[in-house]
């Protein structure tokens, strides 16, 4: 049987825009050969160019009269390239999250299009510094001041750069040309690539390895050398030496002639990982992130092509650098959310990457001090193979972890942020001169503004959220930008009763300048580190001592390393336990571990205090005993009864309209086609989702169980149908495969 008489092909995706897919035919030779991602040559426009293209798809489905469609020429000898194999990662992106062809391509090609090379440009005089002098001379008695200033320079420097001549010097191209003209000089271009890392520093050697280390060392480049492609899980707890685990295998992959991709969960961890690996490597290393401008991605792309990078760092979208000899794909802090695609198609680095590792033929390492449920299952299974790093490099334990309880700090009159215990041991370290971190999940200056009264809480109109306070009393919705001035009556009973649940960044700050007067406080948040280079900025004034006490939301716990933090204080430690989220124990065991592991890293005894109302809450007792084991034993249970991921598998279908009764009415129907598919499984709703209205558009969602990845993809594929068909113009549908958060 024929595959397909049709391809759908993206003409010089490396070239061009990414615009539309173009059908030709497929002549009988290639009916049984040709495959998606193949590179082929095809008659393009109303000359017939012949150009490159990508196979997308083969059909058998023409989208116009078979003699109007031209007829593929023959496929590029050695068409495996790395636009090709971007082709086929779009396609199983697809196929596996369901998305429009064109957003996963537009996902795995981190460039749309090539950008010019930078030019240095300089003059260079091609007569002595004597016949210079003399024109010179000639110059002056003929009142050619333009052409006397440059011969002037000209006379001590033989090389002048050109930005230099027509910019300080003020002299107009016309005379440099004129002068280029007369043969008295040359003017010449140099292209270059733009480079987004600047950092000066001396080379360094590796660290002895412990024996846990060098066991994950010797076992995964011994597989690569025997042909095994494996993924590998490292759990190690914080502060066991992973990224030095991560060094030297890559040392090993670039001495066997590979390249190598380090994922990191935020932005923020950039400049501390890249100082690290550029110190050991040099300037092959490169960063891929979205601070980044267009010239410096398409320049980075470039220089991977060419194989003039050997590392590339960066959060999920790394992933897609084009690295022709890919040997392997490191994946730090693999539990982190950021790792999940928030717009379509909604990937997840994790699994992307071991997809991308095998078409590539690398391999794939894992590692965090608190695994995902997903890796840990797999690993559990078999399916990874588990390494285990159970001490400190330093020698020294993990923090001892204080659970205090606030409901008891209450009882008995405490009415601050901050427990007695924290107080005390805030006073402690500021008198030894040692630094602390304060945490907490939530940013602005209060949670919320309500009504002491009648509870009416001060809600966006346009969204179904609460508004935050900042300073200065503004009140914002963090959804859509929505703002308003302060409230000081309530507008659903007229009291003055009107005040903020107060647990913001901001006002923990002004409660340690109240309680420590002289304190130097850094604050690191969603509102600080706006601005490019701001997250670098604070994080190396902290590491230089500048400030007794870094505040922050949760990008502070996320692997930072400073040997001076001997106290970290978590505030509100079981805010995130509130999430309508069957993910809410697992993330709030993973923030609470990561949060202590701070503490304590260097040669300094460490110590963590966690402040909670629910002290007794499983993944809080277990994240101050600091046992990952213990916690997936327990949480396991809960999604294997649920069934929830990684025990069974999840399809969020999110349904949103301008109207709330069509949205109603499109989500019914939606649903009654998963329940005709799912026997065995589940099917949700719908329901209202947890935000269910942003931005005036109103929001509805349905959840799909089964143990079968398959039935699911057939509920969206058969949902992607009935929506085509319906020809909607105002609603839309989007899916979440294994979804970390909920809609």
């Amino acid at each position: 049987m024929t595959k397909g008489r049709y391809a759908n092909i993206i003409i010089d995706i490396s070239h061009e825009k990414v615009d539309r897919p173009f059908q030709y035919k497929i002549p009988e030779i290639l009916r049984e050969s040709l495959e998606p991602g193949m590179c082929v040559r095809v008659p393009f426009g109303a000359g017939n160019k012949v150009r490159q293209g990508y196979v997308i798809e083969v059909t058998d489905e023409a989208q116009f009269p078979d003699d109007r469609i031209k007829q593929i020429l023959g496929v590029e000898k050695g068409s495996a390239s790395v636009e090709a194999d971007a082709i086929r990662l779009a396609v199983w992106m697809r196929e596996t999250y369901g998305s429009t062809m064109i957003a996963a391509l537009k996902t795995v090609l981190p460039v749309k299009k090539n950008m010019k090379l930078k030019e240095k440009r300089k003059i260079r005089r091609l007569l002595t510094g004597e016949e210079i002098r003399a024109l010179l001379g000639e110059a002056l008695r003929k009142h050619q001041n333009a052409k006397a200033r440059v011969l002037g320079e000209l006379c001590h420097e033989p090389e002048l750069p050109y930005e230099l001549v027509t910019g300080k010097l003020n002299v107009l191209p016309a005379t440099l040309k004129s002068l280029e003209g007369q043969g008295i000089i040359a003017i010449e271009s140099e292209s270059y690539y733009r480079n987004p890392v600047r950092i000066e520093s001396d080379r360094v050697t590796g660290l002895p390895l412990s024996e846990e280390q060098e066991q994950v060392r010797q076992e995964v480049l011994s597989d690569y050398d025997n042909g095994i492609r494996k993924t590998y899980l490292v759990h190690g707890i914080t502060g066991s030496g992973k990224t030095e685990v991560y060094l030297s295998l890559i040392e090993g992959m670039i001495k066997r002639g590979k390249q190598c991709i380090v994922l990191i969960p935020e932005i923020a961890l950039t400049y501390q990982t890249l100082l690290r690996f550029y110190k050991r490597f040099g300037d092959r290393v490169s960063v891929m992130n979205s601070t980044l401008s267009a010239g410096e991605k398409s320049d980075q792309c470039e220089r991977a092509k060419k194989g003039e990078l050997d590392v590339i760092i960066g959060p999920r979208s790394a992933l897609f650098v084009p690295f022709p000899d890919l040997g392997m794909i490191v994946i730090d802090e693999e539990h982190e959310s950021s790792y999940k695609s928030e717009t379509m198609p909604r990937y997840h680095a994790r699994e992307t990457a071991q997809y991308l590792a095998k078409l590539k033929n690398a391999s794939l390492v894992l590692g965090s001090a608190t695994p995902s449920l997903e890796a840990y299952y797999q690993a559990k299974k078999g399916a990874y193979r588990l390494f285990t790093l159970s001490s400190r490099l330093t020698g020294g334990s993990l923090a001892p972890v204080s659970v205090v309880d606030l409901r008891k700090e209450l009882r008995e009159g405490n009415r601050s942020i901050f427990s007695k215990k924290l107080q005390e041991l805030i006073s402690d370290r500021l008198s030894r001169k040692e630094q602390i971190m304060l945490f907490l999940n939530r940013r602005g200056y209060a949670g919320f503004i309500s009504c002491r009264s009648c509870g009416h809480v001060m809600k966006c109109p346009h969204c179904d959220v609460s508004l935050s306070q900042h300073m200065g009393g503004k009140l914002v919705c963090h959804y859509c930008g929505y703002e308003t001035g302060d409230v000081k009556t309530c507008p659903s009973c007229g009291s003055p009763y009107i005040s903020g649940f107060k647990a913001g960044t901001q006002q923990i700050e002004q409660q340690l300048y109240k309680y420590f007067p002289g304190i130097r406080v850094l604050r690191m948040d969603g509102d600080t580190t706006r601005q490019k280079d701001s997250y670098e900025k604070i994080l190396s004034s902290f590491s230089e001592g500048e400030a007794d006490v870094l505040v922050g939301t949760q990008m502070i716990v996320k692997g930072h390393d400073f040997p001076n933090v001997t106290l970290v204080g978590v505030l509100a430690a079981d805010l995130s336990l509130n999430d309508h989220d069957y993910r809410a124990g697992e993330r709030t065991f993973q923030l609470l571990t990561q949060a202590a592991g701070r503490a304590g890293r260097g040669s300094k005894k460490g110590e963590a205090v966690i402040q909670t109302y629910r002290p007794d809450h499983y993944s809080i007792v277990r994240a101050a005993q600091q046992d990952y084991e213990a916690f997936y034993e327990e949480e396991i249970l809960y999604r294997e009864i649920g069934p929830y991921p990684p025990a069974a598998h999840m399809l969020a279908i999110l349904i949103t309209s301008p109207e709330q009764i069509q949205g109603e009415e499109l989500a019914g129907r939606l649903a009654g086609i998963a329940r005709n598919i799912i026997e065995k499984g589940t099917v949700i709703g719908p329901a209202k989702a947890s935000i269910g209205k942003i931005n005036d558009i109103y929001r509805f969602v349905i959840y799909c169980k089964s143990h079968d990845e398959k039935v699911l993809a057939n509920v969206r594929d058969r949902i992607e149908q009935a929506v085509a068909a319906m020809e909607l113009k105002r609603e839309s549908i989007q899916f979440d495969l294994d979804p970390i958060s909920s809609f």
